[in-house]
């Protein structure tokens, strides 16, 4: 019989933007060969929840959706902070692998990548690599609070079992925000690229971009929908469903 692994829960961001010419583009990395897990395969930004990203001072650094409403879209089965912890997790590991930060001040203003402190900014996210600034000190340090409004529910996977690493994981959607450029590469990351889901699609089939179920049945998916405009309102609805202007942490 093969051993059981209890799967880590987990945070994947599906980040989207309008193509030049018509419809979008899913952003896609490439895990680098050596890493234990998705070693070498095309997968979408994504980590592991941390202890921190439920906790009550990370929870403080939020807008746009509760606890409690969180809970309501991912499951009764989690506690009100670690619902949230789930979009918080997803915000900090789209920051970590990508360098997009989906954040707002203290006057619910959008951070943009223009503003004064985008090179203060640049040089916190090389001391976050290195384990020498967490991402909730960050955020301290430059007055922020992570958006999660920006980020839609989208699906959920899990590892099957027998496999050592697994994962158990809830997958969002969000629009690149304005005047933001991902990272082309990151430790975790060898290169990334924008592809349409179409496209994306037909070079899977051509053996040229390599990915598990998970990332093609999501491309599957959005493959379906016509415009970024379209896919974010079908999937955006359960947000505002659960709390279209939430207190930030309450």
């Amino acid at each position: 019989m093969k051993e059981q692994h209890k799967p880590k829960l987990a945070a994947t961001i599906i980040l989207l933007r309008p193509a030049e010419a018509n419809g979008f583009e899913v952003f896609l990395t490439r895990r680098p060969d050596e890493m234990s897990f998705l070693g070498g395969m095309y997968c979408f930004p994504g980590g592991a929840l941390r202890k921190d990203d439920c906790s009550t001072a990370m929870l403080r650094l939020s807008h746009g959706l509760s606890p409690v409403d969180a809970r309501k879209i991912v499951g009764a089965q989690f506690s009100p902070p670690e619902a949230l912890g789930l979009w918080i997790a997803g915000i900090r590991e789209l920051f970590e692998e990508a360098g997009i930060l989906l954040a707002v001040n203290n006057l619910e203003q959008p951070w943009a990548a223009e503003q004064n402190h985008k090179n203060n900014l640049a040089d916190k996210h090389a001391a976050l690599l290195k384990n020498t600034l967490n991402f909730r000190s960050l955020l301290e340090s430059e007055g922020l609070l992570c958006d999660v409004s920006r980020l839609a529910y989208f699906s959920h996977w899990q590892t099957p079992e027998g496999i050592s690493i697994r994962f158990d994981t809830r997958f969002f959607l969000v629009a690149l925000p304005k005047g933001q450029t991902p990272l082309p590469t990151s430790p975790e990351v060898t290169h990334s690229l924008w592809l349409t889901p179409d496209r994306a699609l037909e070079l899977f089939a051509e053996d040229k971009l390599p990915m598990i179920f998970p990332t093609f049945a999501s491309l599957r998916t959005l493959a379906d929908f016509e415009s970024l405009e379209s896919v974010l309102k079908e999937y955006g609805s359960k947000l505002s469903a659960a709390s279209k202007k939430a207190p930030q942490g309450q």
